[in-house]
């Protein structure tokens, strides 16, 4: 998990949620999570409302610069933000186990398929993740990625 936590009115925090997160989203966090709760009611996908709307909670804390890419582009990184967004919500007693993992493995198909190229021991912990899920829960995770990368907007870069 990242060691990494900003507070409520840091710039990183009020940067990402307001304005920038990086070369793969249009928008800070708050339209994003916008648009992809737009696109999980468009889609007729009501069962992930919740995780549309609380799965990148914990992004602005997580938000570093993590490279010079990052510096040039006035940007940032948000290594394990599902965790950190996990973390917030899982003892919401008004929030079902099934919203909770999907908060939690939002990002676990991309994770798996960008550590099997850069980091392997990173991509046999996800695949034994992975393995533990049923195959429903695996197929609303490709759907609700689906939502989230249509919540992106278009590359910047």
């Amino acid at each position: 998990m990242n060691n990494r936590y900003n507070s409520f009115f840091s710039v990183p925090f009020l940067k990402s949620l307001f304005f920038t997160q990086n070369k793969w989203h249009q928008h800070g966090v708050f339209i994003h999570t916008m648009r992809v709760l737009y696109y999980v009611l468009k889609r007729g996908h009501y069962k992930f409302i919740a995780a549309a709307v609380l799965h990148d909670i914990g992004k602005p804390f997580t938000a570093f610069v993590k490279d010079e890419e990052d510096l040039k582009f006035n940007e940032y990184s948000f290594t394990d933000h599902e965790e950190t967004s996990y973390q917030i919500i899982k003892n919401w007693f008004f929030i079902s186990e099934y919203t909770k993992n999907m908060v939690r493995y939002h990002y676990l198909i991309r994770d798996i398929k960008k550590s099997k190229k850069e980091d392997l021991k990173r991509y046999a912990k996800k695949i034994d993740i992975w393995n533990t899920l049923d195959d429903d829960f695996k197929d609303d995770l490709a759907e609700f990625l689906i939502c989230d990368d249509l919540g992106k907007g278009k590359k910047r870069r």
